[in-house]
């Protein structure tokens, strides 16, 4: 089986294999760097855990065979869900979105079911599953040829549904769609896995890649495939740091180690090598990017570390590379954004979902400043596809960003590097 998952491998290209074996030792000037509050990300982070929090919870009431859940059902799902309050407080701050009625049987027993507004949102977000089908398997199937085995824990799939913009049950609508590109299996753990069937090649190419292929660089795109040069990442430096001559040596040495794509065999670096560093840098940063909202949570990749072949502390990387990544604190987890796919605190080229999202929230928003007036006096609510709703999540990233002074943001470093597992 093994061999049989290790053939579905991209071809070990001889040029890059040649670059590898000369550059992997060589050592980049090391730089400890404080870390960043970056209020605008910080803030779009805070609204998206509570957007994310309601569609969750939007998605178990349509599995549940009743159409509504009990409050003695969710009571405990507040870690799951990622709140700091209790789930049934949460549900009652959005009555747009969740209507609350008594038991039947019990009437001091409280139950939610969906609004007919939420309803409709959720038919929405159907329809563009099934417009968008084809890019989901692409994005899917990019994640799966970025692992060892080519296959991934269906827990951990689970977990990133929200993340990478999978349907709720994406086993068994879009799976067996594609049956000639996925298939179940066992993971090398045991554990009941996700398998690539069949290499496409064409989705073999990094959005690093696709990016610079497609902007007013391209001449040097043309130089990188010809293996006479390296790609760079962009960097978005908070203020301060850009200015630094060591932080720009620093930078300029990191930028012109190869490039090795995250769907290259990398068996033959060393892991120690600076440039087995950058891959796994080039490995987070096509990870974040094939995410519709460009972050996810730092223990969903943590599933996936041995898959993807990270090191073990990968979350030195965040902290190391500012200029790419941002982790932020918020929430009582650690989330890690990719700085490029946002800006003045506005996601580029956003995912149709992430515009219905939108949607989703002004719904929410609407409940929760009309709540103490009363359900019946929040105004009628028409929501299209078509309809411009601006996010009120927003907000100007680049207004927001400072450094953190002093021997407290030695400290933040420090325990940022400490890759503990309790979040």
């Amino acid at each position: 089986m093994v061999e049989k998952l290790l053939s579905l491998k991209r071809p070990h290209k001889p040029s890059g294999a040649k670059a590898n074996t000369l550059l992997q030792n060589r050592w980049i000037t090391r730089v400890r760097l404080k870390w960043v509050k970056n209020r605008g990300l910080d803030h779009i982070i805070d609204i998206d855990t509570d957007l994310k929090a309601a569609c969750l919870l939007k998605d178990a009431i349509k599995r549940s065979s009743t159409g509504f859940l009990t409050a003695n059902s969710v009571s405990d799902w507040h870690k799951l869900l990622g709140l700091t309050v209790p789930v049934i407080r949460f549900l009652r701050r959005y009555p747009t979105l969740f209507h609350e009625f008594p038991h039947s049987r019990y009437a001091n027993l409280p139950c939610f079911r969906l609004t007919d507004t939420a309803l409709l949102l959720d038919s929405l977000e159907q329809k563009i599953h099934l417009t968008y089908e084809n890019d989901t398997m692409e994005r899917l199937c990019s994640v799966l040829m970025m692992m060892r085995t080519r296959t991934a824990p269906l827990q951990s799939l689970h977990s990133l549904k929200w993340d990478l913009g999978l349907p709720d049950n994406f086993e068994k609508i879009l799976v067996p769609k594609f049956s000639d590109d996925f298939r179940f299996s066992k993971t090398s753990s045991g554990v009941a896995g996700l398998q690539l069937s069949r290499w496409r090649e064409e989705f073999a190419v990094s959005e690093l890649e696709k990016s610079n292929e497609k902007s007013e660089m391209g001449n040097e795109y043309r130089q990188f495939k010809s293996g006479q040069t390296a790609l760079a990442f962009p960097m978005n430096f908070p203020r301060g740091y850009g200015a630094q001559k060591k932080v720009r040596a620093w930078m300029d040495e990191f930028q012109k180690l190869p490039y090795i794509s995250p769907y290259d065999d990398s068996r033959n670096i060393d892991p120690n090598s600076e440039l087995m560093e950058k891959r796994a840098v080039g490995i987070l940063h096509e990870f974040l990017s094939l995410t519709i909202h460009k972050k996810t949570k730092r223990n969903y990749l943590r599933s996936l570390r041995e898959e993807l072949n990270l090191p073990h502390k990968f979350t030195r990387l965040f902290t190391r590379y500012p200029g790419i990544f941002y982790l932020s604190l918020k929430c009582k987890t650690t989330t890690v954004t990719l700085k490029e796919g946002y800006q003045r605190g506005k996601l580029v080229n956003p995912h149709p979902l992430v515009n219905l999202r939108k949607k989703f929230y002004h719904v929410m928003r609407m409940g929760l400043l009309y709540r103490a007036k009363g359900v019946n006096m929040i105004p009628p609510l028409n929501i299209s596809l078509d309809d411009n709703i601006e996010n009120e999540t927003e907000q100007e990233e680049t207004e927001e960003e400072e450094i953190e002074t002093g021997e407290e943001c030695y400290e933040e470093t420090s325990e940022l590097e400490d890759e503990s597992d309790e979040e």
